[in-house]
């Protein structure tokens, strides 16, 4: 492992409050990260309750093996957490987990660890991947995509309204001398950038956009929500943190999706829940950090809980 570097769980009270009712069940933390969200829910299991891990990175897979390695009633999977339904099935208990937890986004000790390339706050290799020996590194994307493909990641990703300029620089700039550090793209993307938001940095959203995209990070959670829904059992849970809009929105529009089912039967009609497929019940409504905590961690105040308990 690389050195250590702080992480701060976001609404960690919050989250496994909401998760665990069941001290002899069975729990996924699809993001376990450096584990912070499954220590608090392992102390409040019993001795026959299990909780599963899954995270790409193999500094999470180490960070597990040390803090939880000789706790019987956890074990972790590497991998994305679109494969959740997959590994719950190799363990025979799909239509029987009581409860998953998301935490999405990437972690503080990725983002401020310079050598993973996260962060235009201190230059470092160009990687981004949250898993390093899978995929396209940044570095390597950004040396070959199109300019209109690079104009579109940063739009749609990253929300960025001043893409095709950026992405105009950065063609212009690869083709001077290939683009392999964090801080150089950083210091294409602020020049090409003729509006700075205020008291953001200029390479923000950029650097989000193209994160997102090497990871496959909507698609992912698209994938892992679906699936998430499949494993539950009904009164099972799901809790997600997000931490901006993009995230939110899916999460969001998944859940009413389930909530308020097909609204498109002709009126009149009496119709049951099945025929309606409403399969979930919204539990409360979207939580965020509290003022002492955004205080302490200034990276939570952007976050939004949402929960949902599977009907049926």
């Amino acid at each position: 492992m690389s050195a250590e570097y702080k992480h701060i769980t976001v609404l960690l009270n919050e989250a496994v409050d909401t998760l665990v009712e069941d001290p002899d069940g069975f729990y996924i933390d699809g993001t376990f990260g450096r584990g912070g969200h499954s220590a608090l829910v392992l102390s409040r299991l019993s001795a026959q309750g299990q909780l599963m891990g899954i995270d790409k990175d193999p500094e999470a897979i180490a960070c597990a093996a040390e803090r939880f390695g000789d706790d019987p009633r956890f074990s972790i999977e590497r991998g994305s957490f679109a494969q959740l339904e997959a590994f719950v099935r190799h363990r025979g208990l799909a239509g029987k987990v009581d409860g998953v937890l998301l935490d999405l986004g990437v972690s503080s000790p990725q983002l401020d660890d310079p050598n993973r390339g996260f962060s235009f706050m201190a230059d470092g290799p160009l990687d981004m991947r949250m898993n390093p020996d899978v995929g396209e590194s940044a570095a390597e994307w950004l040396a070959h995509a199109a300019e209109k493909e690079i104009a579109d990641v940063l739009y749609t990703y990253g929300e960025e309204r001043h893409s095709r300029r950026m992405a105009r620089a950065i063609v212009h700039e690869r083709e001077q001398e290939p683009i392999m550090t964090t801080g150089r793209l950083a210091k294409i993307i602020t020049e090409a950038n003729p509006a700075w938001e205020k008291g953001k940095n200029p390479a923000t959203r950029a650097f989000q956009g193209i994160r997102i995209f090497i990871n496959r990070e909507l698609e992912d959670l698209e994938d892992c929500l679906d699936q998430a829904l499949e494993v539950l059992k009904p009164g099972g849970r799901l809790v997600v943190i997000s931490f901006h809009s993009l995230e939110d929105r899916i999460v969001k529009r998944f859940i009413r999706k389930y909530v308020k089912g097909d609204e498109h039967l002709p009126p009149g009609i009496p119709v049951t829940d099945d025929m309606l497929n409403i399969r979930l019940k919204a539990v409360g409504k979207a939580v965020k950090a509290g003022r002492e905590e955004v205080s302490d961690n200034p990276r939570s105040r952007s976050a939004v809980m949402r929960v949902a308990k599977k009907v049926r």
